[in-house]
């Protein structure tokens, strides 16, 4: 481990912060040694004077705030957050001048426009008014099957100043996957796009509107967004400008709703079965947020901030949120590499980015390619960049400062689609570490337990737990039984603690790492290895383009389809590595020899693969996570829970193949 940080600000720079700022406030000064320890301990202990406190800096609207910042209750997830206030959601982003900047759309055809602050509210209210003559009222389920433009965001606004729960997903869903999440909450409205593009090709998604407007019996009318340039809509449907034209502009109706009234419905990824339908809350999500933007982010009134993301990632949703905090959200819809490898940079500086956020797999690839954006960019805007969506690399972190700039606060963070939003985040007034989450959230009560639930020290791997409640935490499961099941998702593991399933350890400097999921970690021999200690060895060798490893279990009963762990009964478990490598590389024995020695210099002799595979494509989620137990699955001859959760589900089946599927004990 390096003895020198990556970066660390300035005290100027760091006291200038609008955590400093706020740390200040309640009598704390982050900037001195064990600052942001002392904040962090007061956020968990005195959960109502901090969540208050952050309501206040963050100056949400509304119309009453209730009566205490937190009502204890004798179950976690039980304990209420802001009791008796009365707000809205849109309300919170859409205020400001009507000249302000509220979003920045791109997209790979080039083309550029912002839309200003009263344009966008003009938009959302004749969006609102058309919803309202068609019936819609709070607490109606309003959903968005389309890819990431303004009108996307301006339809959550408007579904949500009325109090109706959003939920979207993007057009690469196939009818299938679709179905399988609005098909669970009885949508009344569906607005949709007949076509779109991505990486320069076109598709058209009339065919499939058809068959997911007839597995929707509750949909009352549905609403195309027209992006194939023909004169008429699908039959059944009514056009988007068709719909709004008899609604002229004007003030919108805010609802003042209670802090827990259901805003969205978001989606675990359905990668072991039909996809869990997560209830959040309007105003822990906007509590959340603002502070995980204003405080764990620096986003500062004026800023730009971008993330790369489609609507059917809960960054979507994370990104909707920034102008509650006087930022505009930039917005791209397409391929980020497309026409290009540092297309994102060019709207960067187009647009006076300042926070770039985006997933390690798009950092990695950048790296792979050799794109280096500070000689061709200026980026002098940029303060922030944030990654999420797998473990960032210790050699993705040195990419960043190397070879995109060198002063700009990188900020790993993680968290899920549960809470949407973040466990472990970022500091702007502390250094940044190679290959580390740099701080625990404000507000949570991080622990790092062994399976019994005894905590572990630092630099020891075990389960990630929250102790503490905190705003945003679910609702429910949508459906029969969603409370239990909700319990029992989170807080079955670890009674009255938020269990979230990552692989982590606690590190000397107060932060983190994550070591991949916990139901993906190997365990040869019984000792237990994250899969992220190998990925970030064997994908920084410029023969390999990407990986997975999985553990197969052998001499044993082999455990069920998508269960949890991998060592078999009465037997062990061996690691197996599949590479997808560069044009021209051949996996020869030399090679492989050199993968091997590379991991064990790099980490221990048990990291070692036994086996090692070469695959044309890696199975991925739609938000572009690697997929270990669908691999681990397929190479035990296992049904796939849920294919349609897949990007590229036709990438498994080389894994069922007799040549590359590893073969018994011993095969090397």
């Amino acid at each position: 481990m390096s003895s020198r940080p990556l970066w660390a600000p300035d005290p100027d720079q760091a006291a200038q912060t609008n955590l400093a700022r706020f740390a200040a406030g309640v009598g704390i000064d982050v900037g001195a040694d064990g600052g942001y320890e002392r904040l962090h301990r007061w956020s968990v202990e005195d959960l109502g004077g901090f969540w208050s406190a952050v309501w206040d800096f963050c100056g949400v609207v509304a119309s009453e705030r209730g009566s205490a910042g937190v009502v204890e209750a004798e179950h976690m997830s039980d304990v209420r957050f802001f009791d008796g206030a009365r707000l809205n959601f849109a309300e919170n982003l859409l205020a400001g001048d009507d000249a302000e900047t509220a979003m920045v759309f791109a997209n790979e055809a080039g083309d550029y426009s912002e839309t200003s602050r009263g344009e966008l509210r003009a938009l959302v209210s004749r969006l609102a008014g058309a919803m309202r003559a068609q019936g819609v009222g709070p607490g109606d389920r309003v959903v968005c099957w389309m890819p990431n433009v303004v009108e996307a965001y301006a339809v959550m606004l408007a579904a949500a100043s009325i109090g109706a729960v959003f939920s979207s997903t993007s057009p690469d869903f196939g009818t299938a996957g679709v179905l399988d999440r609005f098909g669970q909450i009885e949508p009344v409205i569906l607005i949709a796009v007949d076509g779109y593009s991505y990486g320069g090709q076109r598709f058209d998604c009339r065919e499939r509107l058809a068959e997911i407007r007839a597995g929707l019996p509750t949909v009352g009318v549905t609403v195309v967004l027209n992006r194939t340039g023909l004169d008429d809509p699908p039959s059944g449907t009514v056009d988007f400008d068709a719909w709004i034209e008899s609604h002229p502009a004007g003030p919108i109706q805010f609802e003042q709703l209670p802090f827990d009234h259901p805003l969205y419905v978001l989606y675990s990824s359905g990668t072991t079965g039909r996809p869990k339908c997560i209830v959040h809350r309007a105003g822990g999500i906007l509590l959340k947020h603002l502070c995980e933007h204003q405080l764990h982010c620096d986003v500062r009134p004026g800023d730009r901030v971008f993330y790369f993301t489609t609507t059917g990632w809960m960054m979507w949703n994370w990104l909707a949120s920034a102008p509650a905090s006087g930022a505009a959200a930039v917005v791209w819809d397409g391929n980020p590499v497309h026409p290009h490898p540092d297309t994102l940079f060019d709207l960067a500086d187009r647009a006076g980015v300042t926070l770039f956020g985006t997933s390690a797999r798009y950092i990695d690839s950048l790296r792979k390619a050799g794109v280096s954006p500070r000689r061709t960019h200026s980026l002098g805007a940029l303060r922030t960049i944030c990654s999420t969506g797998s473990p960032l690399s210790p050699g993705a972190f040195g990419y960043i400062y190397n070879q995109v700039k060198d002063d700009v606060h990188l900020a790993s963070i993680s968290g899920g689609t549960d809470l949407c939003g973040c466990l472990v985040a970022g500091d702007p007034t502390g250094p940044v570490w190679s290959g580390e989450i740099q701080r625990p959230a404000l507000g949570l009560d991080i622990q790092v337990l062994d399976g019994d639930g005894s905590p572990l020290g630092r630099g020891q791997f075990g389960e990630l737990v929250c102790a503490s409640p905190f705003p945003s935490q679910p609702l429910r499961f949508w459906g029969k039984g969603g409370d239990e099941r909700y319990r029992a998702a989170y807080y079955g593991r670890f009674e009255g603690r938020w269990h979230q399933g990552d692989y982590i350890c606690a590190t000397e400097h107060g932060g983190f790492v994550i070591s991949g999921r916990s139901d993906a970690t190997l365990n040869p021999g019984g000792v237990r290895i994250g899969t992220a200690e190998i990925y970030r060895l064997v994908d920084a060798m410029d023969e390999v383009v990407e990986s997975v490893v999985v553990g197969q279990p052998v001499d044993g009963d082999t455990p069920a389809a998508g269960e949890e762990g991998e060592a078999p009964v009465g037997g062990d478990t061996r690691v197996v590595l599949f590479v997808k490598l560069a044009d021209g590389v051949v996996l020869d024995d030399d090679l492989e020899a050199a993968i091997r020695a590379e991991i064990r210099a790099g980490a221990t002799p048990r990291h070692v693969p036994e086996v090692i595979g070469a695959v044309d494509d890696i199975p991925r989620t739609r938000s572009g996570k690697t997929v270990e137990l669908a691999v681990r699955d397929a190479i035990c001859g296992r049904p796939i829970a849920n294919l349609e959760a897949l990007a590229n589900p036709e990438a498994l089946d080389q894994f069922r193949t007799n040549d590359n599927r590893p073969a018994g004990p011993g095969a090397a």
